[in-house]
């Protein structure tokens, strides 16, 4: 019979042949359409990222273990407060954690696309620039002030990375209703963005859009074959481009592709890729923070924490049970001889 969707997949994963994260990379792998998803998808089906969860797992059975051995033989032969010996190894596991949950947004930009908003006040060319970068007529471009009037998002692949472009409504106060709406809408898009392209052109004055630049975004002065705009940097880069004439263009190209680089490359951690992974991995690390706090109270209180942080990392990694735990306590005590 026909295989169902996913079914080969499906089955390598319930005979063990691979776990859920290597599976998810499967999926990821189909669907890639950049260079940059491709590698990505290919290391997590390698195993890379399921490597760095099988060592958190092991570092929290060890400290688990530790732990448990308190709790469950306080009449054997164990040294004294077992427990707490347990907190060097939560304390470089919460990094550890720390340090991943951070990091996981680059993973997920890369399968995703990374988010690049043009802003600016009204007449600045955005759309212009726009239908520039992306190359064919998708914004409506015209003389007349507020004729964006929502967000007009793109896919385009720069420098072998998934980017999604947005073009907004020119940031003023409007007493038009739609209008209003529109910039309302630009400033949430701004907002979330990762990286914003201030939009400005000779004449201009800084106006609301100059608050919501951040540090590390680009002014793009517009229009440079029109005169040069009087912008004051102030610490942004800024590069002079006419989407009338192509000026500037490829530098804009070449600046956005080696920012994506520096952004989406180059960590040592293997990047989470998807909000599920990143989800029970938080909550392990809030679990692992609180038992070791309460690591000077009492073992029972750090290990109900510690077994809360285990069932979350086991969604990613693989069920740790009662066996295990058994196994790494008998496997370094000399218990029930």
């Amino acid at each position: 019979r026909p295989a169902e969707p996913g079914e080969f997949t499906r089955r390598a994963f319930q005979n063990g042949r691979m776990d859920l994260a290597q599976a998810e990379a499967v999926a990821d792998l189909i669907d890639a359409e950049t260079a940059a998803q491709a590698r990505q998808a290919l290391g997590q089906l390698d195993g890379k990222l399921s490597e760095t969860y099988a060592g958190f797992r092991r570092d929290l059975l060890k400290a688990l273990a530790l732990v448990e051995a308190e709790i469950d033989f306080p009449d054997e032969e164990v040294p004294d407060n077992l427990a707490r010996t347990a907190g060097p190894v939560l304390e470089q596991l919460a990094r550890d954690l720390h340090r991943a949950v951070e990091d996981g947004a680059r993973g997920e930009r890369v399968r995703d696309g990374y988010r690049i908003v043009l802003i600016g006040e009204t007449n600045a060319g955005k759309s212009s620039l726009f239908n520039a970068l992306i190359q064919r007529e998708a914004a409506i471009v015209t003389p007349i002030a507020g004729t964006t009037r929502d967000v007009l998002d793109a896919e385009l692949v720069i420098g072998g990375y998934a980017v999604t472009l947005s073009d907004t409504a020119g940031l003023r106060d409007s007493d038009d209703p739609v209008e209003a709406e529109g910039v309302r809408r630009a400033r949430a898009r701004a907002e979330g963005a990762d990286l914003r392209l201030w939009v400005r052109a000779p004449g201009d004055v800084e106006g609301v859009a100059a608050d919501y630049v951040r540090s590390g975004d680009l002014i793009v002065a517009n229009k440079s074959d029109l005169g040069s705009a009087d912008i004051r940097s102030q610490g942004w880069d800024q590069i002079a481009v006419s989407s009338h004439t192509g000026a500037g263009l490829s530098e804009l190209h070449d600046w956005i592709a080696a920012r994506l680089e520096r952004d989406l490359s180059g960590a040592d951690f293997p990047a989470i890729t998807r909000e599920r992974h990143r989800l029970r991995l938080s909550e392990a690390l809030a679990d692992v923070r609180t038992g070791l706090a309460a690591l000077e109270v009492s073992p029972e209180m750090a290990g109900d924490d510690l077994r809360r942080a285990a069932q979350a990392l086991s969604r990613v990694t693989g069920e740790i049970g009662v066996e295990d735990v058994l196994g790494e306590v008998f496997s370094t005590f000399c218990i029930g001889k």
